[in-house]
Parts: structure tokens; sequence; C-alpha cells
């Protein structure tokens, strides 16, 4: 098995020359993903999903009240059209594997609104390679915990004035 391990201190560009050739690939897709996420192109999206992707939301924002809900990309795509512009998230790739056509980016997150931090958690992106070589994202898991639980997930770029 082709796999490869990398532990990031920042977004996997910014250690590049640690990464693979096929990791250096994956977190290309994984930018892709984000870029399209800020952009003023809500239909950017769209070019970085597999259609019949899932996503799972493991939401703890209220302490007790933990939630696990499931949507398909089609639907979060329809949904993402509606969503105000402003929208960032910035994520830590802690661990990229690859094995053949199949990849898992891991690391914790935090999403912003208009540079607030609505809330942080951790990414886990299954990314497949597509048959023009490009790496999409196919599955997503993510958790959602309150700003003020930034720190405590691995998002401790997160200020504590933003909190």
């Amino acid at each position: 098995m082709a796999a490869a391990l990398l532990a990031a201190p920042a977004h996997a560009n910014d250690t590049a020359d640690m990464l693979s050739d096929e990791q250096r690939a994956v977190a290309a897709g994984v930018d892709a993903f984000f870029d399209a996420l800020r952009s003023d192109d809500k239909t950017a999206l769209a070019n970085t999903l597999v259609p019949e992707g899932l996503i799972f939301i493991h939401n703890r924002m209220e302490a007790g009240n933990w939630k696990i809900s499931q949507r398909t990309a089609v639907d979060h795509l329809r949904s993402w059209l509606d969503t105000p512009p402003g929208l960032d998230e910035t994520m830590t790739y802690d661990t990229i594997l690859v094995d053949g056509d199949m990849a898992q980016v891991w690391g914790p997150y935090s999403f912003h609104a208009d540079d607030k931090v609505i809330h942080c958690g951790v990414n886990s992106m299954s990314m497949v390679r597509t048959g023009d070589g490009s790496w999409k994202v196919g599955n997503v898991s993510f958790t959602m915990v309150p700003p003020s639980q930034c720190a405590a997930v691995g998002a401790d770029w997160v200020a504590k004035d933003d909190n």
C-alpha cells in the first residue's frame, strides 16, 4: 500500500517540501475546495465535489445536545447557492493519507463569516481521484464546536478575542 502520513503545522502548502507528489496533488484538491468555498461564484464549489458524495455533520454546538445529521453533496450545493458572501474556512492538514485513487485529509478548521469565527471543529475529508486525474471531495465528516472550544479541537489559531 502506498500510504503516506504527514503532520503539518499549517496548511499543506506551507510544508509542501515535506509532501510527496501524491500528497501535494491531494492537498491541491482540498485547496480548490476551500478556494471555491470563499469564492463569490457560488457555483464553483460544484467543481470540487463528487455529486454522489455525503456530508456528515457532528454538531456539538450545544452542550448535552449533540446531533449527527447527514446530507448529500447535491443538497449541500443547492443550499450553498443561498449563503451570504464573506464566508471562509481555515484548515490545518494534519494528516494526508494516499492509497491509489483514494485519499484522506484530516485536521482542525475554523469557519468564519465576515471575519467572525462561527464555529470550529475537525474535518475528515475523503478525496477521490477522478478520471481526469484531479482530486475531488468524495465525502466529508466534520465536527462543529462553538468558538470557545476552538483550541480544544486544535484550531488554536483562533484568537481569544474572537470567542
